[in-house]
């Protein structure tokens, strides 16, 4: 079985290109220097210094191994193929909670980039999905673990 194929958005992709870049060059070398300097104290079997930059190494490579794996199955999103009157990926929506008046703006994203603290959600998040395909005026009922949530979509931008 083939693994599953990623669509980015071009700020996603550059996100990961960067953080990529910063891992294998930067972060590669302060761990590097970490273990070089915990070598100098001696007995390494019990260093607590060497293992440790050793473990924080593995995670370094494990990540960097990762992201390689996610560019190499990602492709940019064609935003010429998607409507600019639904909500897709990459599209920012303006929703309002009908229960309490708020209005909220999402970018729906993919799970790689999604974000909740910058407001990217993912489109196979439960809202993500609940939202997907719908339009300016349209209201969606989403199940969630807090409850009903009910939502109106009063913009949709690109």
């Amino acid at each position: 079985m083939g693994e599953r194929r990623i669509i980015l958005t071009r700020e996603g992709r550059e996100k990961i290109c960067h953080e990529l870049e910063f891992l294998k060059r930067d972060k590669r070398r302060e761990i590097i220097t970490a273990i070089s300097e915990a070598r100098a104290h001696g007995d390494l079997s019990e260093n607590a210094e060497y293992s440790a930059a050793k473990e924080a190494q593995a995670i370094n490579e494990k990540k960097i191994a990762e992201l390689e794996s996610t560019l190499m199955r990602a492709e940019l999103m064609d935003e010429g193929a998607i409507p600019k009157d639904e909500a897709f990926l990459g599209a920012t929506l303006k929703i309002k909670d009908l229960k309490t008046g708020e209005e909220f703006e999402y970018m729906l994203v993919s799970e790689e980039e999604s974000d909740f603290d910058l407001n990217k959600i993912s489109i196979s998040s439960p809202v993500g999905k609940a939202l997907l395909g719908h339009k300016v005026g349209e209201r969606v009922e989403i199940k969630a673990p807090a409850g009903i949530l009910e939502y109106e979509i009063v913009g949709i931008g690109r």
